[in-house]
């Protein structure tokens, strides 16, 4: 591993302390246990979970830092021909499923992967983003994550947040519901032109990001009343979550078939959940606002 990598690995730690002091201080009753574990097949890494909290009833903040000698059929479906190389990838995984139904639970992925397409070329790309997965929705909310990430994007390209915006609708979307996950966010995968140093740059600027964009949300509704009905509402809004978890993540795919720590990978999923049968919002309500209204692609964003 090189000088550049090492400097990757050690922003990915850094900025995996800072978020869980920083969420931990918003919960203000739990803390994160710290879980190191190791891999055979090489690499390992560490899991931190918040667990019953007073605003988090269950987060997770992962890094990983692994390492094969057969690169998963899961990363490599932009870029088949790496489909059995070797393989180094780090990263640092994020979801948090807040108590109160006001707020929305969030996810970030940023990540570097290297291949050896053979013993003399080596090949990388950063990927990663976040989203936002509102039970009751507010524009203000869905204005400012989306202004944080387009700002995130800014300096790298004039129409970078449009695009990386478009590629987060497209593939947080749960095509047997014919449903996206949430308001979307930012997704990129495959990243590599500009040079190495330029594409670290992008990836900091998003990891540094996601704490700005989703904390003064947390802030604004943690607090709010609501009733055991909106609670089972939420429930019920998680098993969407855990369907796409389950089904299309990349990330869980990957962790899966490289063998990883299954305890970590499924750090994702939310700790209660329900499944109604043919379940339909009463019109007019504020549950089938989420469809009609958030649930709708959009700009978010005036300019």
């Amino acid at each position: 591993m090189n000088l550049s990598t090492e400097t990757v690995k050690d922003y990915l730690i850094d900025l995996q302390a800072r978020l869980c002091q920083q969420f931990a201080s918003e919960d203000g009753q739990a803390d994160f246990i710290i879980d190191p574990w190791q891999r055979a097949e090489g690499g390992g890494g560490c899991s931190r979970v918040i667990c019953n909290g007073a605003v988090f009833e269950k987060g997770g903040v992962n890094f990983s830092h692994v390492m094969g000698e057969c690169l998963p059929a899961a990363a490599t479906q932009q870029r088949p021909e790496l489909a059995g190389c070797p393989f180094e990838a780090m990263g640092v995984s994020v979801v948090m499923h807040p108590l109160n139904p006001y707020v929305p639970t969030s996810h970030m992925n940023v990540r570097l992967f290297c291949a050896k397409k053979s013993t003399t070329e080596q090949v990388w790309w950063f990927g990663g983003g976040y989203d936002l997965t509102p039970y009751y929705g507010f524009d203000e909310d869905c204005q400012h994550w989306h202004k944080t990430a387009k700002k995130a994007c800014g300096p790298f390209g004039k129409n970078l947040y449009e695009q990386y915006k478009q590629q987060c609708d497209d593939y947080f979307y749960l095509k047997h519901r014919q449903e996206p996950r949430g308001i979307g966010g930012l997704f990129f995968d495959d990243v590599n032109d500009g040079g190495f140093d330029r594409c670290f740059q992008l990836l900091c600027s998003i990891g540094d990001s996601y704490s700005e964009a989703y904390l003064p949300l947390v802030q604004r509704r943690k607090q709010l009343a609501y009733t055991d009905q909106q609670r089972q509402f939420q429930l019920f809004r998680r098993g969407r979550y855990v369907e796409f978890n389950l089904l299309y993540d990349r990330g869980t795919l990957f962790g899966l078939q490289s063998g990883g720590r299954t305890e970590s990978i499924l750090m994702s999923l939310p700790p209660l959940v329900r499944w109604d049968y043919d379940y339909t919002p009463p019109a007019g309500s504020e549950e089938a606002k989420l469809y009609q209204h958030y649930l709708k692609p959009q700009t978010w964003l005036s300019t």
